[in-house]
């Protein structure tokens, strides 16, 4: 039996694998990088013996007057599909931090992050090799999952799917490029690779010095991508909102100096952190998600959590 041409497989019999539970491959933290490998259950394919292809039986109709006919032609085996697209799991360099992120373990503590993981599992399900997709830019605190939400994405679009994707952390990016500089490489031979991709997740959208050269960067691959019809995908740490909300001052107006710079602190819009240009570029792109300020920071959660209830002696936490 073939693997499904729309997914990677599961073991078709016998016991389930307990380090992959059944999916064939694994996706582990090796250093800074979430990596996939083939599942040492699965690497001796008894499908095709080891030989990568197998004959598989058709049917066509070439001529009227011969009517349908039966033919074999060689396709990939399952095992095979599988180190393609382990192989592409591994170019979308992925945080190692989020080697486990998927849709089913994606905790929401409110609403709006559980219509965030229903935008994206909804991208993610519905989407169409080839076609123009409509993105989506995820926005909200630290800690609430935005990065979890993209790594799910992209690994069900590549292991499942078998899409070209990348994911690039905006103010590494810039620093990859100075350091492309150094060694004689100009912007365009790095964004390049980035623009032609065929989904391509930025994170940390807004942070930096906001400097002519990080502002003609961002400019240039979000163009870049635009003009081609290219999916992205965002997340950023600020508000979507088009413009800011007017918020009252103390008696008869008054504000201190300390109460002026924490609304803007609070306030700040992705729309003056990227300018006019590439924000209204956004809105044609994206599906907006907006988490409210209050949502809570899983990691501090989740070491708060820790302090109170510390594992036995002699055991480590496994911090997710």
């Amino acid at each position: 039996m073939a693997m499904r041409e729309m997914g990677v497989g599961t073991k078709a019999s016998g016991d389930v694998c307990r380090v992959c539970a059944g999916r064939t491959y694994v996706i582990e933290r090796q250093g800074d990088q979430a990596l996939a490998r083939v599942c040492g259950c699965s690497e001796n394919c008894s499908i095709c013996g080891g030989r990568g292809h197998v004959l598989v039986e058709r049917e066509g109709t070439f001529s009227q007057k011969v009517g349908p006919r039966r033919y074999e032609v060689m396709e990939p085996c399952g095992c095979t599909l599988r180190r393609r697209r382990v192989a592409l799991y591994n170019e979308v360099r992925l945080p190692g931090v989020v080697a486990h992120a998927s849709f089913d373990n994606y905790r929401a503590f409110n609403e709006a992050q559980d219509r965030g993981r229903g935008v994206a599992m909804h991208f993610g399900h519905q989407f169409v090799k080839g076609a123009t997709s409509k993105g989506f830019i995820l926005s909200g605190p630290v800690g609430t999952g935005k990065t979890h939400l993209l790594a799910a994405t992209l690994g069900h679009l590549v292991i499942e799917m078998g899409v070209r994707a990348r994911y690039v952390e905006i103010s590494l990016l810039y620093a990859t490029i100075r350091r492309g500089f150094q060694e004689g490489k100009s912007g365009g031979e790095i964004i390049g690779p980035l623009s032609e991709v065929e989904v391509l997740a930025i994170d940390e959208l807004g942070k930096g010095r906001g400097s002519p050269f990080e502002m003609e960067t961002l400019d240039e691959l979000i163009a870049r991508r635009y003009n081609a019809g290219r999916t992205t995908l965002f997340a950023t740490n600020y508000s979507l909102e088009p413009e800011r909300k007017a918020r009252p001052g103390g008696p008869s107006g008054y504000r201190t100096t300390e109460d002026a710079k924490a609304v803007v602190k609070d306030t700040e819009l992705l729309r003056e952190r990227v300018g006019e240009r590439i924000y209204s570029r956004l809105c044609e792109m994206c599906t907006f998600v907006e988490l409210p300020k209050d949502t809570p920071d899983r990691r501090r959660t989740r070491q708060e959590m820790d302090s109170l209830h510390p594992p036995p002696t002699g055991m480590r936490s496994m911090g997710r």
